[in-house]
Order: structure tokens, then C-alpha cells, then sequence
């Protein structure tokens, strides 16, 4: 014998509801479908530069400090680091701005 039970019958609201949760995954979905993998790229180029750009211009800056003004430190390493140091806080900032972004779309 077969062991047979009628499908439950569930409340049209409930039913709705269970709708509008599906669409809205769905709608959800789709959207995060538009971001490329060359948008990440993007991003991480964006990031690498942020980085390299402050710490090659340090170390021009302190080149150019150490040939026309020698002291007795260093100024290459001293603004090699400095404008590393700047070019991280620049890429966090960045990291920081899309987090939000990402964080405000999946609130949406």
C-alpha cells in the first residue's frame, strides 16, 4: 500500500509572502550580477596605486632632498616611508568608502 497525503494547504498570505521573499532574492541577485570581475581588478589596481603613487614620489622627493641638501639622516628613507605610510592610509580609506557601498546595497 501507498502511504498517500494530499499537499498542505497553506494561507494565501503566508503564500504571498513566501513570494515576495523569492523575488526579492531573486531582484537581489540580479543586481549583484553587474559587478564584473574587472570591476575587482578595478579596485585592487586602484588600491595598488593608491600605495605606489605616495611612496615613488617620496622617494623622488627625498632623492632630490639628498642630492641638493645633504644632511645627516636620510631623506629618501624618510619619505619612502612616509609617503607609504600616507599611500596605506589612502588605500584604507578606499577599502573603507566600497565597504560601504557594498554594505548600503545589500541593504537595499
Amino acid at each position: 500500500m501507498t502511504d498517500f497525503r494530499p499537499p498542505k494547504r497553506h494561507h494565501p498570505a503566508h503564500v504571498i509572502q513566501q513570494i515576495s521573499q523569492q523575488e526579492s532574492r531573486k531582484l537581489k541577485a540580479q543586481r549583484k550580477t553587474n559587478q564584473t570581475i574587472w570591476q575587482g581588478f578595478g579596485l585592487f589596481g586602484l588600491i595598488g596605486w593608491a600605495v605606489v603613487v605616495p611612496t615613488l614620489l617620496g622617494t623622488m622627493l627625498g632623492l632630490w632632498l639628498d642630492k641638493h641638501h645633504p644632511i645627516n639622516h636620510s631623506w629618501t628613507l624618510s619619505l619612502l616611508v612616509l609617503g607609504l605610510c600616507l599611500g596605506c592610509w589612502q588605500a584604507w580609506y578606499w577599502v573603507g568608502v566600497e565597504k560601504r557601498k557594498i554594505h548600503a546595497r545589500e541593504r537595499q
